[in-house]
């Protein structure tokens, strides 16, 4: 039997005076409270009790026992409530693995979450390799790209595409590409975090033709986003990143999107977790304001007149098929 539903029985015979009396309050047959008992008492090989037909007494064994059994099952509550209030209050540390670029976007959602809910402290881990979240501890994942555990939760948030700039600088002396092809005699800073085959060195776009793949290569390799954009801003090369990692950098003129009518891959920004039964809160309300929050952010603000440009080209020359290219940059 059960040994925990054992003792709850005990206790209540001992508290309620009888065997009868325990039965009806935890509602179960008189003969399933009494068999209860008798398999603790056959267990530690000592009576537990003394029954006469009016009554039951403990016996010495079975007033230490009884003791023992109150603070079990007392921790054990204790214990149970916790959990559920975990399940229904966030508290406690939330473990987020992420890629390298993506603190920058989730930073104000931290931010958010730390005023919304005190009680949780948010350690972000950001690794060029999505960790094991079960092995290593971690409550959930925000990662870029596709990732190939089929184990794991996934709840899309955003979608983005990658956007080819330069400098000012750099384009006077080296001049703009007028094909991805062209990238071969350029200086291609690589950021091998983004989800581009062979280390970030295949630059995949979509153009009028269909798509495009080309090989390239530079001076500088690196998962660290400030240091591309540092490189690219000093007048080294182009860059190939996330629209939005670069939005204020192409507002202000010090980086020049190039290959405009070329759009990026479109990559999808998920969350990933290892279970969805009994979600913990604070994994609940985290995924939910960042659900939120990033529905908020231009992720895409040049691809979208990319094709707002093709569209209007499109209808101003009847000869061409108009739908065909304006789905293919859509996809």
């Amino acid at each position: 039997m059960d040994r925990v539903s054992s003792m709850l029985s005990f206790v209540k015979v001992v508290e309620l005076g009888g065997f009868a009396s325990a039965a009806r309050q935890l509602n179960l047959a008189n003969s399933v409270v009494t068999g209860h008992v008798k398999s603790l008492e056959e267990r530690l090989g000592a009576r537990l009790l003394n029954r006469t037909t009016r009554s039951v007494s403990l016996t010495e064994a079975g007033r230490a026992y009884y003791e023992r059994c109150v603070q079990i099952l007392s921790e054990i509550e204790d214990a149970e409530e916790a959990v559920q209030t975990l399940q229904l209050k966030p508290r406690g540390i939330l473990r987020v693995n992420t890629s390298p670029a993506v603190p920058l976007v989730i930073a104000p959602s931290i931010a958010e979450y730390s005023v919304l809910y005190p009680e949780v402290t948010v350690h972000l881990t950001a690794t060029s390799r999505m960790l094991d979240l079960v092995e290593q501890g971690f409550d959930l994942a925000v990662w870029y790209a596709s990732v190939s555990d089929s184990s794991l939760i996934r709840r899309h948030l955003a979608s983005y595409r990658t956007i080819l700039c330069a400098s000012p600088n750099y384009l006077s002396k080296r001049g703009q590409p007028k094909h991805p092809t062209d990238l071969a005699g350029h200086n291609c800073i690589v950021y091998y975090d983004a989800p581009f085959g062979k280390g970030g060195r295949e630059w995949m776009f979509s153009g009028p033709d269909g798509e495009i793949t080309v090989q390239v290569s530079g001076t500088l390799e690196s998962n660290n986003v400030d240091a591309i954009r540092a490189a690219a801003l000093s007048g080294q090369g182009f860059i190939y990143v996330p629209t939005h990692l670069v939005l204020e950098e192409l507002k202000s003129g010090a980086l020049v999107s190039v290959l405009r009518d070329f759009l990026g891959r479109e990559v999808s920004v998920d969350a990933l977790y290892p279970n969805r039964q009994h979600l913990p809160a604070k994994v609940r309300t985290f995924v939910d304001l960042v659900a939120k929050n990033f529905r908020q952010i231009d992720w895409d603000p040049c691809s979208r007149d990319v094709k707002a440009v093709r569209y209007f080209a499109q209808r101003a020359d009847p000869g061409q098929e108009a739908a065909q290219p304006l789905r293919r940059a859509a996809d």
